[in-house]
Parts: structure tokens; sequence; C-alpha cells
């Protein structure tokens, strides 16, 4: 794909201000939006079959349409920019480089939906990412593009940035809905949706950064030629952010459909030198581990789950051979078990057995049968939980498991772990920075 469009303001410097921003074409689309019908907009999103760029991947015309267009009561715009996923690394991006293109897809989408406050919850640790988003409405409330009748339109929006307290667990849809209304991030049970009671008990709609900077391009081009630059019920381009042991780590604009080697070979320049491919995992932490015969699976919601992981975000993390699994799956342990907000007891003590069994067999302390109590637990997690945070760590450690037996067998075998020199005297191999 050789136009750009998500990441076409990157290396333009300080695209971020708003002289350059409309020096490129900023904000005439939103002109465009205010002459079209809604239910026309609307349509034309369901057709682009852009799926929420979050993790969850629900199609983003559908959800605005779970909107009441009738309601009496205020109708709120919030947008998810807490991206806290280990590994996931692309919205920050847009934020800091290009924030008024999702300010410009905020005021389309209020429009649309008839909603007249937005919030911007962006993770409290991006503080450079919040400077620019806050600059960012400040010009665009004294050009107009924002407050009182914008364009002289007749119509009004008000957006605010909130910087949340850094929980994970605020990543989740109603997890954030509380944490922005000055509660605890604690989800809530569904439904009722956040389209229904959101925040503040008036109708919510909640999507990602990059799902709404994908809105102004969409109406500029229309639905068709959206769902044209992907593949089946996949539409349009996004935003792969690549790390771990490759040459070029980055944030890389191509279509959805894109396989997992294009993007390690064409965008990340293969793996480093002297480093081979030991697995990958295809968007986020969350996210099933796949071994290097998956990599011609290409990068698709439904692609994806047929190749035995998930799309996730999008965010690619390659591990090499001289990462001890065990070990990584035992970080992963932590983090899931400290970023549980404790509300369901199979999460709050689940994740936490699973990380002390994890920590043992890595240490050194490990019994065979510990391995089938492991699956147990993942078992007594996933889908018993009210958000899907447990599945967050009952997926992976489950696929971690699977597809790494033999090193975990190895770990008890042997009592040792044969990735850390400075304990056993011995290695087969360097530990990675990835570990």
């Amino acid at each position: 794909m050789e136009e750009k469009f998500l990441s076409r303001n990157f290396e333009i410097e300080k695209a971020y201000n708003l002289d350059i921003f409309e020096e490129h074409g900023g904000y005439s689309t939103l002109s465009k939006a205010f002459s079209m019908d809604t239910d026309t907009i609307i349509s034309e999103m369901k057709k682009s079959n852009l799926r929420g760029r979050g993790g969850a991947g629900f199609p983003t015309g559908v959800k605005w349409s779970f909107m009441p267009r009738d309601s009496d009561k205020e109708k709120y715009l919030v947008i998810n920019a807490d991206e806290g996923e280990p590994g996931t690394f692309k919205d920050r991006y847009i934020m800091e480089l290009d924030p008024h293109r999702l300010i410009e897809g905020c005021v389309i989408t209020a429009y649309t939906l008839g909603l007249r406050t937005g919030y911007i919850f962006v993770r409290g640790e991006l503080q450079h990412a919040i400077r620019r988003l806050e600059r960012a409405i400040k010009q665009a409330y004294e050009k107009g593009h924002l407050g009182k009748n914008i364009h002289g339109k007749g119509f009004d929006f008000d957006l605010y940035v909130h910087s949340s307290a850094g929980a994970y667990i605020c990543g989740e849809e109603t997890g954030l809905i509380e944490g922005l209304e000055g509660k605890p991030g604690q989800p809530r049970m569904k439904p009722p949706f956040p389209a229904i009671v959101g925040v503040f008990g008036h109708p919510t709609l909640v999507n990602n950064v990059e799902t709404i900077a994908s809105v102004p391009f969409i109406i500029e081009r229309g639905g068709d030629f959206w769902a044209s630059l992907g593949i089946e019920k996949n539409g349009g381009p996004k935003l792969f952010g690549l790390s771990g042991m490759i040459k070029k780590p980055g944030v890389y604009e191509a279509p959805c459909g894109i396989t997992v080697r294009e993007l390690l070979e064409r965008f990340g320049g293969g793996m480093l030198d002297g480093s081979d491919l030991k697995a990958f995992i295809p968007g986020g932490s969350s996210c099933a581990i796949l071994k290097p015969d998956a990599l011609d699976a290409q990068m698709g919601i439904e692609t994806m789950r047929e190749a035995g992981s998930s799309m996730g975000t999008g965010c690619v993390t390659f591990i090499d051979h001289t990462t001890c699994m065990v070990r990584l799956a035992t970080r992963l342990a932590h983090f899931y078990h400290h970023e549980s907000c404790g509300q369901c007891t199979p999460c709050r003590e689940g994740t936490g057995w699973a990380y002390k069994v994890i920590n043992s067999i890595e240490a050194g302390r490990g019994r065979p049968e510990e391995l089938e109590l492991l699956l147990d637990i993942c078992d007594s997690i996933q889908g018993n939980t009210i958000c899907a945070h447990g599945d967050s760590l009952a997926i992976p450690v489950r696929s971690y498991i699977k597809t790494f037996t033999e090193e975990f067998e190895d770990h008890i075998k042997h009592q040792r772990c044969p990735f850390k020199p400075w304990r056993t005297g011995k290695s087969k191999s360097k530990v990675s920075s990835a570990a």
C-alpha cells in the first residue's frame, strides 16, 4: 500500500500544530460531513468494515447504530486512550504526532450521533500525549473547530482530556467509565451496555483512538473505498506496532490482511543478526502465542482466530530463541495479577495462584503435577468473570504451556532454568531482554 492515511502526517514536521495540519487538508472533511445526512454517514461507516482498533474488533458502524437517536438524555462520546496492553504502543503516535486527526474524527462522530460532550481518557503515564492533545484542543477551539456553532452549522461540541490513574483495567470500556466518574476502575456487569447506560448513567459511545482517527478518511473517500483497502470483514489499513528482537521496531501502516511474515520482513527488517525467531505474540500480551509456522497467517480478526490466536491491537512482539518462555509467562502472570481490580474471585485469586505456580516452576521448585494444575486454574478463570481481564491471563498462559510444553517440563525435571547462568553456572544461551 503506497498511499498513507493514518500515518500520513507522522513524518511531517510539527504536524501536531493546527496551521500545519490545515495546510495538509486537515478539518476539510469536517465540512463535508456537515453537508451529509447523518444516516448516510452511519451507512458509510458500516460499508467501510472498520472494526474497533482497541482489541475487541467490534464493527464500528454497527456500534454507532446502537446509540439511541431520540433520547431525552444528554449523550456522551468517550475515546479510549488508556493504552496499557503490554506490547502495544500505536495510539500514542496519533495523539503525539497527529492529534488534530483524532479531534476531527471526534467532531464528525459527535455530529453524526448528536453528542454534545466528549472525553479523551488517556493513560496517566502518557504525559507527552496529554500535553499535545490539550494544546491541540485549545487551538481547535480558537479556530472554531470545537465549541459553539462549529463551522457556523449550529452544532455545539465540547471536548476534554481526562488523565487516568494508570490502572490497566480502565482499558475495559466500563472500567474506563467508572474511572471517568471518579470511582475505582471496576468493570460493570453488562447489560446494560454503555450505549444505553454509560457515563453518569447516560447513553455513551466508547471508541478507541485509532478507530476514531480513521473516521475522517472514510468520510473523505467513502466506505466502499476503505473496505477495499483491507480484506473481507476487516476494512482499511491500520497501524501495526512491531517490537522485540527485530532490526526496525516501530509503528507502521499496512492493510488489514497483511501477513505476519510481511510485517516482520518488509517493515521490521527481519530478526536481529544472530537471532532466530522462536515465537510471536500477534496483538498484545493477552493473545495466545504462536510459533513461526504461523507467520503466513493474515492479520485480521477471523484469520488470526483461525491461526489459533487473535489480532488484538495489532501490535506484534517477536521473540527470539534466547528467551525463556517460562520466565515470560511468569512476568505475564505477575502483571495480570497485579492489575486485577479484585472484583471477581476467579480473577482475583486465580491470577495470584497462576503467578505463584509459574514462578515456582521458573525458579526451579516446580513439580510435574503443577502443569495440569495451571491448566485447571486457567479453566476456572476463563469465562467466569465480569470482564475479560481474567481471560487475558488464562488464554496466553494456557497457550504458553501447550506450545512450549517441553520447556516447562525441562524446568521441572532439572529443577533449574537453563536460561539463567547466574543461578546454575551453565547456560544454553543468553537471556533476551524480552524475557
